[in-house]
């Protein structure tokens, strides 16, 4: 009983995250680190916790992160969407109160990349007639 895990990655912008569930009693780690010390933002720990607070599983997993890449807004995204592979893992049932909730797809908005011979991806020179 204790062997049981649920696995499930999780993306957004250049940020992956790498999530298991274990059954237990709420606790969740971020790189080694306590949820609350890792994001010490309300909103964005208000996010990774959506997917649990959807499906009244909050408090019946421990929870184990590893996320590398991005910032922290992307991280908490890739959190959350692992944390809603592992759920879908743990039981599929629940796919349709996520995919409801838009948790279950990928958000695929990425940086757009700077076009040469201009000032950004949008952003253009000042264009002078004369």
């Amino acid at each position: 009983m204790a062997d049981i895990q649920y696995y499930g990655t999780g993306r957004r912008k250049t940020s992956t995250a790498r999530v298991y569930l274990r059954p237990g009693s709420g606790d969740i780690k971020v790189n080694r680190r306590t949820f609350d010390e890792y994001f010490p933002n309300e909103a964005l720990r208000m996010i990774i916790r959506q997917p649990l607070s959807l499906t009244d599983t909050i408090g019946k997993f421990d929870i184990l992160v590893n996320v590398d890449g991005g910032g922290t807004a992307g991280q908490a995204g890739a959190v959350r969407h692992g944390i809603t592979r592992a759920l879908l893992e743990f039981n599929a049932d629940l796919r349709p109160t996520l995919k409801k909730a838009g948790l279950v797809t990928r958000d695929p908005r990425k940086k757009e990349r700077k076009k040469y011979g201009q000032k950004g991806a949008r952003k253009r020179f000042q264009f002078s007639k004369r």
